[in-house]
């Protein structure tokens, strides 16, 4: 038996990276996963490979109502109900913030902050009505502490934390779950875009993180299917710092 046996779980950001890992993970366990993104190629290849029996994709943009209500009823419409959403979209810029267009800003603020909110709101009272379930919120290494160079985005990884431990407190009595990831360097698209020199950011965390080495997408959807699962059946409003250390301290040695 899968941990996630007969859930219906919705992710954004699906298409690669992080999501693409939990989708991927929670259909393993058993889960019906919604696929949302705005990489449709990418997304659609994934549902075809998980089979339409266990994934939908859907076209969801984050920062925009109508395409979560349409997220929603197709969810609906193909399984049959909504019991976990993970929050997994978002942006990278960097920038110091005297150097940040306001565009830029308002941006990433869309994406990552505004997108979480839409998501709670949007899927909190489908969950509800399936007598309960989770939602995991990715937020970040930089919601707890900060980071030269990534201010925007550090800003609303720190507003995704305080959506969090509201959402807790407010839908615990709806048998909702609400915690967060939070990630430290992670080998994806979004934190080793194409042109990085990847032995250089690869030298650089070999020293900046106490393990040793850059995270790898699937250890953070092993911490998603943690939260989205009954083993964490007494938890909430927390955030889960998966860093390799990162935050702990920094080696002088």
């Amino acid at each position: 038996m899968g941990k996630l046996d007969g859930r219906v779980v919705l992710i954004t950001g699906a298409s690669r990276g992080q999501g693409e890992q939990e989708a991927r993970l929670f259909a393993a366990e058993g889960a019906k996963v919604v696929l949302g993104d705005v990489l449709d190629d990418q997304g659609e290849a994934l549902a075809k490979e998980l089979g339409e029996s266990t994934a939908l994709y859907v076209r969801l943009d984050v920062t925009q109502e109508a395409d979560w209500a349409a997220a929603v009823a197709a969810a609906k419409d193909s399984f049959g109900r909504i019991d976990g959403l993970v929050n997994n979209a978002g942006i990278l810029r960097f920038n110091e913030l005297v150097s940040t267009p306001l565009e830029e800003f308002q941006q990433i603020v869309q994406v990552n902050q505004v997108g979480c909110f839409l998501g709670i709101r949007n899927v909190a009272p489908e969950i509800e009505a399936a007598g309960g379930g989770t939602i995991v919120n990715t937020a970040s290494y930089t919601a707890l502490t900060g980071m030269a160079g990534v201010g925007s985005y550090a800003a609303t990884k720190h507003a995704v934390l305080g959506l969090t431990r509201v959402a807790a407190v407010e839908l615990a009595a709806k048998r909702i779950r609400v915690n967060a990831v939070c990630p430290g360097a992670v080998d994806t698209a979004m934190s080793m875009p194409e042109g990085v020199d990847r032995g250089a950011v690869e030298e650089l965390y070999r020293n900046l993180v106490p393990l040793g080495r850059v995270g790898q997408p699937e250890e953070v959807a092993r911490l998603a299917l943690f939260l989205s699962s009954d083993d964490s059946s007494y938890i909430t409003g927390q955030p889960f710092v998966i860093d390799g250390g990162w935050l702990a301290g920094v080696s002088i040695v």
